[in-house]
């Protein structure tokens, strides 16, 4: 397809911008995640009932760095098309509604520590990556393969948080 690049909204985001854009709300999201969770895993967590395949702790700050370093990345290549590349703004309003649900997963699990409505926003968390999947795939197959990582874990993530739900009920 050819684009115009003279025409209006025809640019790409600028580079700064773009690295902006892309960066400082995942670092937000993860460092907001972090402050919920990090006081909630000694005491409250550590006396759920947790199921047989649930990782140790230790493993979720490397996975979840390297995930949000992805979903950053994927965003990014994804602000480098031009701005009226049909359904860029849709795949990054996508984007941030299911950046959104990935930071309320951590109020609802840890700060209101409900596995129950942990499991409700994850479940609106999977069909938001999967809904991101595919308008990134319309416009950029690598930034949509990026997130298959991201939903695997997540997919992961919403097996223990059902087995948390049940065993803890």
């Amino acid at each position: 397809m050819h684009t115009d690049q003279t025409a209006p909204g025809s640019h790409a985001t600028p580079p700064l911008l773009r690295l902006l854009i892309s960066v400082l709300p995942v670092v937000a999201v993860s460092a907001a995640g972090g402050l919920v969770t990090r006081a909630k895993i000694p005491t409250w967590y550590a006396n759920l009932a947790k199921p047989g395949l649930t990782p140790p702790n230790w493993l979720f700050a490397p996975v979840w760095t390297t995930l949000y370093a992805l979903m950053a990345y994927a965003l990014w290549r994804i602000l480098s098309l031009p701005k009226n590349q049909p359904g860029r703004t849709a795949a990054v309003t996508l984007f941030f509604v299911q950046l959104a649900l990935n930071s309320l997963w951590s109020f609802a699990f840890f700060g209101a520590q409900s596995p129950l409505a942990g499991l409700i926003v994850i479940a609106a968390l999977i069909v938001a990556i999967l809904a991101t999947i595919v308008a990134f795939w319309k416009l950029d197959r690598v930034a949509a393969l990026l997130f298959v990582p991201y939903l695997a874990w997540v997919s992961y993530a919403t097996f223990l948080n059902g087995a948390l739900w049940q065993l803890n009920s």
